[in-house]
């Protein structure tokens, strides 16, 4: 698999000349890695419009006929239309094109294990992300921490008939594809006949802003054999459209571009700018009663001026039972100075207590290479959270506290405590002895990238009263 992402990837440097950059390179890669697995399963195509005419060009007949099938397969109805709407060739050198689509043609893709064929299409995502290339990050969470989060919730669509997933800010469709690998693997990839076709087609469902990372998420979740429902719009600007799920996780886009206005929702109860409480908020309104979430969250967002609000009415709402302080550099190297933190919570049940496992606190930064994340970073956590998704059943309480009396990193905290906080969450006790080691301290990054999270929350508060402002000052001039 290591070959096969590597000469995909090797390729990538050379379209670099012909003015294809990886964000692109990727997106061709969708359309021509689809086209090769549709032939494979002799899946019908309109007419004339295939892999296999497409092979037998050459020189500018390839590139025209190219141009021809994307405009023509984006026309279609269904996941066909979805995946191409919109999508423009961006060769100008048939030489190049043909390249590309001899190196796809050369490995019978469907023939492959699921895990397998998908890694290659997710290593291609990872190494875009890695280098640092602009676009990737942003819609890429570190596959380890999403698997940790799936683990602990334990997405089972078997549950019952009618059970539903979803990540409001899907991305390329992390979340729902490590769900659904955690299904196969639970179930050894045996499911019941009347179940298949439901989950494969019913079961995971999704919202991105952006047209390009929704492509790739389709594609990447049919390269797992699911065909999603993952709709093209604004998770938080969009009306409340009424549907609701059963297990939500979902890590919503940090940082504050274009979280300069509130939006207008009669289901949100605090009016803010901030992006990431108002994902809270929304996914607040589209749980299920008894429905769970999983929430990946900057650290501002628990102690910014209208975080406290937020969580008085979530912890009022809905169990928040567990907070997970990652480690420094978790999302190294996309954007390795921001710390962050996953929530768990309930709907439909008040808050009493909030667990909180810190893993940051004196444990090593995360880096690109000497000290990259592993699974050995959460394994205690999993253990501390226990096998009860929702921490409802005695024995997952009395697990808790035996854990953290054998661990310092877990703690308790009584929302009586949390009140007296203003619930502010950006709750730690282990003392830092990294900041008194002055050989040890935290890269210059992380150490900016925490600045900046601290300026962002204070600009975030800055541009909330200004907002207050204008609306006091046109009351006044209305009266």
């Amino acid at each position: 698999m290591t070959d096969v992402v590597q000469k995909l990837w090797g390729f990538c440097h050379v379209l670099r000349h012909d003015g294809i950059d990886y964000g692109d390179y990727i997106e061709q890669i969708t359309y021509l890695l689809f086209l090769k697995m549709v032939d494979e399963r002799g899946l019908e195509l309109p007419e004339g419009f295939d892999w296999k005419t497409l092979k037998e060009k050459l020189g500018t007949d390839l590139t025209e006929y190219y141009e021809d099938l994307l405009r023509r397969l984006g026309k279609e109805s269904g996941l066909l239309g979805d995946i191409f709407s919109r999508a423009i060739s961006r060769f100008t050198n048939p030489v190049n094109l043909k390249r590309l689509i001899n190196l796809i043609d050369e490995i019978e893709w469907t023939s492959l294990n699921v895990d397998v064929k998908a890694a290659a299409y997710e290593g291609l995502l990872e190494k875009a992300a890695s280098e640092g290339k602009k676009g990737a990050g942003q819609y890429f969470t570190p596959r380890i921490l999403i698997e940790s989060i799936v683990r602990c919730m334990k997405p089972d669509p078997k549950t019952h008939k009618e059970f539903t997933i979803c990540d409001p800010a899907a991305g390329t469709g992390g979340f729902l594809m490590c769900s659904y690998e955690w299904l196969m693997e639970e179930t050894k990839g045996a499911l019941r006949r009347e179940d298949a076709k439901r989950i494969r087609n019913r079961t995971y469902y999704g919202t991105e802003l952006v047209p390009r990372p929704r492509r790739l998420c389709l594609m990447n979740l049919y390269l797992h054999g699911l065909e999603a429902n993952i709709h093209l719009g604004d998770s938080i600007y969009e009306p409340d459209h009424g549907n609701r799920y059963d297990l939500v996780l979902t890590n919503p886009p940090f940082g504050t571009k274009g979280a300069n206005q509130a939006p207008v929702r009669d289901d949100f109860t605090i009016s803010t700018s901030n992006k990431q409480l108002n994902f809270v908020q929304h996914v607040i309104t589209i749980l299920k009663p008894g429905g769970s979430a999983a929430i990946v969250l900057p650290d501002n967002c628990l102690f910014s001026d209208q975080a406290g609000e937020v969580f008085k009415i979530l912890t009022e709402d809905c169990d928040l039972h567990t907070i997970l302080r990652l480690p420094r550099g978790t999302f190294t190297p996309y954007s390795p100075g921001v710390k962050a933190n996953v929530i768990f919570v309930r709907k439909g049940v008040k808050t009493k207590n909030v667990w909180i496992y810190d893993c940051r606190t004196n444990i090593p930064g995360i880096t690109k290479k000497e000290r990259p994340l592993t699974p050995k970073h959460f394994r205690e956590f999993e253990e501390c959270y226990g096998t009860d998704p929702n921490v409802v059943t005695v024995s997952a309480l009395e697990k808790r506290e035996e854990m953290a009396g054998r661990t310092e990193r877990f703690k308790k905290c009584t929302i009586e405590e949390i009140k007296k906080r203003d619930y502010n969450l950006d709750i730690f006790w282990l003392k830092d002895e990294t900041l008194e080691d002055a050989d040890n301290l935290p890269e210059p990054d992380e150490l900016a990238g925490e600045a900046i999270n601290h300026l962002e929350a204070a600009i975030s508060g800055l541009q909330e009263v200004v907002m207050y402002l204008g609306e006091e000052n046109n009351g006044s001039e209305v009266a």
